[in-house]
């Protein structure tokens, strides 16, 4: 028996956007760095991503809250 449950899909996708929020910010660094306005494009992937890790915390949270007042 696994002493952590395997993680809900919703989760699994918050995790995926996290990461590419994390790659989005540095590859925006590494663009504004090198003189390049390129990085506005991935600052603004940075931020998209960001809001979809929220929103998939939010519904994973959501269903585990009602799957428990049902239960």
């Amino acid at each position: 028996m696994p002493a952590v449950p395997p993680p809900s899909p919703t989760r699994r996708l918050a995790l995926y956007s996290l990461v590419v929020c994390v790659l989005a910010v540095a590859a925006a660094v590494v663009s504004f760095v090198r003189g390049s306005y390129l990085g506005i494009v991935w600052v603004l992937l940075a931020g998209l991503s960001s809001n979809m890790t929220w929103y998939y915390l939010k519904r994973d949270k959501a269903r585990g809250d009602r799957t428990r007042a049902a239960g």
